[in-house]
């Protein structure tokens, strides 16, 4: 695999180092917040993903670039009230109306906020397979789980420097991969998105450095298959938001 970039390797480095030992024992709560975005708490303990990532990882992961996002997505909307009012989905997808003055601060750390949310609210699983319906929509539209395991990953893996790759599901109900640079998210096209994987290096780079391709691979055995299958009935019936 190609070498990747070294953004954010020293500052995510320098944290490790001066942070205390991360909590594992419970579901770590999220920071206060100080506008109407809200960090939700995570559900399971820093250590519940070390199948694939690292406790640490999550603690700096989740405190301070998922936070960051958040305090920053607040103080752009400070005086934009109205805007601070709507839903982040709504918000996102609507960005074109968004005041060019907070329009860069909105995309990057609104997406930010989205895509954390969902990915925090996908792990904290086991792996394996998905049953049901969603078993069946990812036959319908890759053949078989394998096939979309390796296609998702292919996807993950290629992304160039820093990104995501998403499973969105189209207003017709079909799945489908795509990938989006930086803290972009489909929502921004209208999409909705079922689940995704952060490739940022800060994601993996303490335990895998530039094997990014084994922290793909490892991913799997973290997700929780049933709060995926709750977020595809939900895409289904137009109550997912983020």
């Amino acid at each position: 695999m190609r070498l990747l970039p070294r953004r954010g390797l020293l500052a995510a480095a320098a944290l490790a180092a001066a942070l205390p030992a991360p909590r594992a024992a419970r579901a770590q709560a999220a920071p206060a917040s100080a506008g109407p975005h809200v960090q939700a708490p995570l559900p399971y303990a820093y250590g519940a993903n070390e199948a694939a990532i690292d406790a640490r990882t999550m603690e700096l992961h989740y405190r301070f670039h998922h936070g960051g996002q958040v305090a920053n997505l607040n103080a752009a909307l400070r005086n934009h009230g109205q805007l601070a009012e709507q839903p982040l989905d709504r918000l996102l997808m609507n960005l074109s109306q968004v005041p060019e003055a907070v329009r860069s601060a909105v995309r990057n750390n609104g997406g930010g906020h989205a895509n954390h949310t969902m990915f925090w609210a996908i792990m904290g699983g086991q792996g394996g397979e998905p049953s049901g319906p969603l078993a069946a929509a990812i036959a319908r539209d890759f053949g078989d789980f394998a096939s979309f395991r390796s296609r998702f990953n292919a996807a993950a893996n290629g992304v160039f420097g820093s990104g995501w790759a998403f499973v969105t599901v189209t207003t017709a109900g079909r799945l489908a991969i795509a990938t989006r640079p930086n803290q972009d998210t489909p929502l921004f096209d209208g999409q909705r998105v079922l689940m995704g994987n952060d490739v940022w290096e800060h994601a993996y780079y303490l335990r895998y450095q530039n094997r990014r391709a084994d922290y793909t691979a490892g991913w799997w055995n973290v997700l929780d298959w049933q709060r995926i299958a709750a977020r595809h009935a939900a895409a289904q019936d137009g109550t997912l938001g983020v």
